[in-house]
């Protein structure tokens, strides 16, 4: 049975014996060597070379996420490198799977809520859209994309030196100011101190860039990758997954042991 075919199609990057190309460039005559990491990534995010704002922005977004210590995620890359270290790749994979609405994955969700809110009301103020936003989210019982941490409080210094370097740089607009007057209004919905986190501020500054919500959780990967490569790198020359894996578990098994004398009761 036959059928139309689509013609496969991609932009990304082609090869001949001579020459590579990415996204239209030659990697060895205009890309290697000239552009760093944050840049690559943009022009492989966007198809276009960042000017020197975007370039300090994009590249601001990206280390913000790449360490925060012994986080679940570094942690199960840790114990998956102890359990299989010859897939170093496979450490950092595992790692990465516990990028979600907990630890570092909101950035997705907050640029989703920004884009939405903007677009469903285009003439309306930062304060109106967040007494909306804010009241939607409430209405759910769901958790505010990008609001509140549990250890940064009342104010997130990530978010702060963000929010900086995008005034600084000319991409301080309506999606930082919606992220902010979203910030003060859960903060008096619900009585309490949740600040913008770094997510929240980085869901703003992808808004603020052009780059679809659908991409932000992606940026996030890219950051939080090279900091359990760090992890790995670090757990092979300082190995402390073998002790985590141990203590655990004897500590967690420890209600299992009988006391002296036997068990008692019945």
């Amino acid at each position: 049975m036959s059928r139309n075919r689509r013609p496969i199609r991609s932009g990304m990057g082609r090869s001949t014996p001579e020459r590579i190309f990415v996204q239209g460039l030659d990697l060895a005559r205009d890309i290697i060597g000239t552009l760093n990491f944050g840049d690559m990534a943009y022009l492989e995010l966007t198809g276009r070379l960042p000017d020197a704002r975007q370039s300090r922005v994009f590249n601001a977004i990206l280390v913000t996420l790449v360490e925060h210590g012994m986080t679940p995620m570094a942690i199960v890359a840790r114990l998956t490198y102890l359990g299989a270290p010859e897939s170093l790749q496979s450490a950092v994979a595992a790692g990465l799977c516990g990028m979600g609405t907990t630890f570092a994955g909101t950035a997705e969700g907050a640029a989703r809520m920004l884009e939405s809110a903007w677009a469903a009301t285009p003439e309306g103020s930062p304060e109106e859209l967040a007494r909306g936003v804010v009241a939607d989210f409430r209405g759910r019982r769901q958790s505010v994309p990008g609001i509140g941490h549990n250890l940064h409080k009342p104010v997130d210094p990530r978010t702060t030196r963000l929010f900086q370097v995008a005034a600084e740089e000319g991409h301080a607009g309506r999606y930082v100011e919606l992220m902010r007057a979203i910030g003060e209004e859960a903060e008096s919905a619900y009585g309490k101190s949740l600040p913008v986190n770094a997510t929240g501020a980085i869901g703003a500054l992808c808004c603020e860039l052009g780059i679809s919500w659908r991409a932000a959780r992606g940026i996030a990967v890219m950051g939080r990758a090279v900091g359990l490569v760090g992890h790995l790198v670090e757990e092979q020359a300082h190995p402390v997954a073998t002790e985590i894996w141990l203590r655990t578990e004897e500590e967690a098994g420890e209600h299992d042991t009988p006391p002296a004398g036997g068990r008692q009761g019945g």
